[in-house]
């Protein structure tokens, strides 16, 4: 079968479709000894297709994997690090880093913890990920003050941040503590450091940023325990089928297209 080949990488787990399209630009992939153009295809039973020099096999085509981490302060929400600091993968045993093509869905601030979704499936990466669709997030955010209501109204009706209003957002405080207070914000857009920047144009500065759950994925049990700080579980099916149910319709996959 023919298909372009960012979307034969991101089906092999190799990278996600921009990722994907990343590596072809940098010139890293061949079909049949020829380097790879932006939506040139390909087709894996009768074509050569390498990365870096390494032919792309259809049966070497990895099990997908999905999975949730909590992710700790201080690590990045990338495969690979310049600076050499902790990455998500770092967390994850050699046995699901080798070859399968396990990359973060989205990304948390270096400084926040929480909810992070991993897979190798690079179109399910695609539609969470593209801007039309809008799976809400549950963050828990410590505050170095205390809102007042006109804030927390201007804050769910949407803030500018560089030239352009934030969606409307659910926001409500949880408690206090001292000076500090602790509020619940849900997001069903993820512009970068977006809860932060918010917070920042009303006056307050965010102390802790933790997502607690991804539409319906959470880091708590049925039982009330939490996946603990570091840790991953594999998402059960049900999860996996919400997630691919929800974004599984015609315009997804003609937006996937464009």
């Amino acid at each position: 079968m023919t298909e372009r080949v960012q979307k034969i990488l991101s089906q092999w787990g190799i990278a996600s479709r921009r990722q994907a399209e990343k590596i072809i630009l940098a010139g890293r992939v061949k079909l049949n000894g020829q380097i790879v153009q932006l939506g040139d295809k390909a087709d894996l039973a009768i074509d050569k297709l390498e990365v870096d020099g390494k032919e792309i096999k259809t049966q070497n085509r990895p099990q997908l994997v999905y999975l949730l981490l909590n992710k700790p302060g201080n690590v990045v929400s990338t495969c690979y690090d310049p600076q050499n600091r902790t990455t998500v993968l770092d967390l994850l045993p050699d046995k699901l880093k080798e070859g399968k093509g396990i990359h973060p869905v989205g990304r948390l601030d270096f400084e926040s913890t929480g909810a992070l979704l991993l897979t190798n499936d690079g179109e399910l990466t695609l539609s969470l990920t593209h801007p039309r669709y809008h799976l809400p997030k549950t963050y828990r955010v410590w505050l170095d003050n205390c809102p007042n209501q006109n804030d927390l109204t201007r804050w769910r009706k949407g803030i500018m941040i560089s030239g352009r209003k934030t969606l409307p957002a659910q926001v409500k405080v949880i408690k206090h503590h001292r000076k500090h207070t602790l509020i619940e914000v849900i997001l069903t857009e993820g512009r970068n450091r977006q809860i932060r920047r918010v917070a920042e144009q009303l006056g307050f500065k965010v102390l802790e940023l933790h997502r607690t759950s991804i539409g319906s994925i959470s880091l708590q049990f049925a039982d009330g325990s939490l996946l603990p700080s570091g840790h991953y579980r594999y998402l059960q099916p049900t999860e996996i089928s919400l997630l691919k149910n929800k974004f599984n319709s015609k315009s997804l996959k003609l937006a996937a297209l464009n």
